[in-house]
């Protein structure tokens, strides 16, 4: 595949740049990641069991996008496609803990030359070196009480007179969950998908607390930027994909690739607005370029929605393309999809693969140990054992109708009324696919369904 050298679309970019008049100083920016949350579970997006008023009050002053989805469902594919605006088969980060191409243009780059300054704490990327994506400032430590200190030190000391581009990254709701919530694991429901068992009430309830947790720390963030930044400042929440539970993280149904995001800017962007316009992270990365005043390169994948963001649209995409290409030797998987305004086609090329992960192969007291009431309860109950069947086991195609059956509960692959719908998105997804030089790289040796004895969990 052939990549543009980074340094030639930056002179091209900056050379437009460089022609605008009277330009003014361009807004702050912050965006702030949270790490493996659902949108699901925020009553911004029809949650019920925990209360989120920071995340609330970022909504009422700022645009809700009821239709965000990421790159791909892990973590690093995920950000390397937020920061390049690139899907994972073209910047080359695949599958979890990879990295995009070195000479691939990336956000902090573009920024600087814009004459921000950038900084980055936390969790915003997978890195091999603290310079891969270009950042002035990049601190590691992404707990919340280290980062209430992190950032608030570098804000309150900073004598940059750049507009400043912040990038915030936690590490929650990621596991390990904690070990006490005030949250109680009775009173909370849980997603359809799951197994209702005792200890996976409990380990709901600490992913939860978590949450309440991340929604406490944004509250001072906004506070801490708003005391410390420009008045002029774009504001952006989002996560970079769904919890760590069966059916959502490192899976291409909705709780695992749709996303929370709100974009806040006072005076240019309106209060308290839900837009149904689809969206992907890719995007982003074009609309802060053009929010901070410059010009989107040509050869990425994402698409600017400033429109949107200023009313003057309500629409942006129409099919949002996601990738899955595995977590190392814990999730030998590989997904693609494309979802339209109504439908969800999966593509599985390899059902003969068993689908695994963190959850049942570790089987953790700080995360994923109700699995094995999963697997006792499937022992003696039919429904049981078929989610369990279906978690290990995927059939080649998969195809939802997203208004009857947004839960994704029921394949209509080979259903007479669908099959047109079927064929064509098949047709659209492989065309995508050879767009992009997608080669559906295995990148380790796979656990086999029909072998059990070999994906047992690990001790």
């Amino acid at each position: 595949m052939f990549r543009y050298p980074s340094s030639l679309v930056l002179l091209l970019f900056l050379s437009s740049f460089a022609l605008s008049e009277d330009r003014q100083r361009q807004p702050d920016i912050v965006v702030f990641l949270a790490d493996d949350l659902s949108s699901a579970d925020l009553p911004l997006y029809g949650g019920t069991d925990i209360a989120t008023p920071s995340i609330n009050g970022l909504a009422a002053d700022g645009v809700t996008f009821n239709r965000a989805f990421v790159a791909s469902p892990s973590c690093a594919p995920s950000r390397a496609a937020l920061l390049t605006g690139l899907m994972p088969a073209r910047n080359g980060a695949e599958e979890n803990h990879s990295y995009p191409h070195d000479d691939v243009l990336k956000l902090p780059q573009i920024l600087n030359e814009l004459g921000y300054q950038t900084a980055a704490f936390g969790k915003v990327a997978h890195l091999r070196s603290a310079s891969q994506y270009h950042f002035d400032t990049y601190d590691l430590k992404q707990e919340i009480p280290e980062l209430r200190t992190t950032v608030k030190s570098f804000l309150e000391t900073r004598k940059d007179s750049r507009p400043l581009a912040l990038f915030v990254g936690v590490s929650n709701p990621h596991v390990p969950w904690p070990n006490e919530s005030m949250i109680d694991p009775s009173a909370i429901t849980l997603p359809p998908q799951l197994l209702d068992t005792p200890r996976t009430r409990v380990q709901r309830s600490r992913y939860l607390q978590e949450v309440i947790d991340l929604d406490t720390y944004l509250g001072e963030l906004r506070e801490l930027t708003n005391r410390h930044l420009s008045e002029d400042l774009i504001f952006v929440f989002t996560s970079d994909h769904g919890a760590q539970f069966p059916f959502g993280k490192w899976t291409l149904y909705d709780e695992g690739i749709h996303v929370p995001l709100i974009v806040v800017q006072p005076g240019v962007v309106n209060s308290d607005t839900k837009t149904d316009a689809m969206v992907s992270w890719i995007d982003i990365l074009p609309t802060l370029i053009e929010c901070g005043g410059g010009t989107t390169p040509s050869n990425l994948d994402g698409r600017s929605f400033l429109p949107v963001l200023q009313g003057d649209s309500d629409t942006h995409r129409k099919r949002i393309f996601t990738t899955h290409s595995g977590d190392r030797k814990m999730n030998v998987y590989l997904s693609r999809s494309i979802r339209t305004d109504r439908y969800k086609f999966i593509y599985n090329p390899h059902p003969e693969f068993a689908f695994t992960s963190y959850i049942d192969l570790l089987l953790r007291e700080t995360s994923g140990d109700y699995f094995n009431q999963w697997t006792e309860l499937a022992k003696t109950n039919t429904h049981a054992a078929n989610v369990l069947a279906r978690y290990h086991g995927r059939p080649r195609f998969e195809l939802f109708d997203l208004q009857k059956d947004p839960h994704e509960q029921s394949n209509l692959v080979n259903n007479a009324e669908t099959v047109k719908i079927q064929q064509d998105l098949y047709c659209q997804l492989k065309e995508w696919m050879d767009e992009q030089g997608d080669e559906q790289t295995v990148f380790h040796k796979p656990l086999l369904l029909n072998a059990p004895n070999t994906w047992v969990p690990r001790k």
